[in-house]
């Protein structure tokens, strides 16, 4: 009897090449990070990793950036430093959080996804210009979803700063979850990226 056949010689012939690939099952360059040093700084790094904050800090031109570093186990439990996402800040008169100004206004959500009447107008890894469009008060504090397109939902929670010249509203973010922390990180970032092209070639 013959059986059939489950694979066609194409589709047979593409999983070879996969798994000839070299670029495949290869670790992601921009996740991780080799440290080349003695095994006394190794372990140095480690501990500290294990019990305090440890960042990398550049500079370019009028902005720093500071990248967080992370101790990760992998399967194998081998632990790594991983870098995260930066908080990048801009130089002036004094040093602040460098803010991504929106081009069109994009409204906080509810968890359930309903609009609620507070727009983002500028938006930092520290704090959030709001626009009020509800008729009742401005909330001292607030807690809502920011949804940019193409992202999952970022959790914001905020309370009340100062109110601008303009009617809108600065709020300081008091982030409470690491996950929604750094993706409002990446996310800024990635709006950075498009903005200065050039710093991140």
């Amino acid at each position: 009897m013959q059986h059939d056949t489950l694979l066609t010689q194409a589709e047979l012939d593409f999983i070879q090449n996969m798994q000839h690939n070299p670029r495949l099952n290869v670790r992601d360059a921009t996740r991780s990070l080799l440290v080349n040093g003695g095994v006394q700084i190794q372990d140095l790094l480690t501990r500290l990793a294990a019990h305090e904050q440890i960042t990398i800090q550049a500079q370019f031109e009028n902005q720093q950036m500071t990248f967080p570093l992370h101790l990760v186990e992998d399967e194998f439990h081998a632990l790594h430093l991983e870098v995260g996402a930066p908080s990048i800040f801009e130089e002036g008169p004094r040093i602040r959080p460098w803010r991504l100004i929106l081009p069109e206004p994009l409204p906080l959500e509810t968890e359930k996804g309903t609009i609620t009447g507070l727009w983002v107008h500028e938006l930092s890894f520290k704090g959030v210009l709001l626009e009020n469009r509800n008729p009742t008060r401005t909330p001292k504090r607030f807690s809502a979803w920011l949804h940019p397109p193409g992202i999952r939902p970022i959790a914001l929670h905020g309370s009340i700063e100062r109110v601008t010249e303009k009617g809108l509203v600065a709020y300081r973010l008091n982030q409470r979850n690491k996950d929604h922390v750094e993706r409002l990180r990446q996310y800024i970032l990635a709006q950075h990226r498009q903005i200065h092209p050039t710093m991140h070639k």
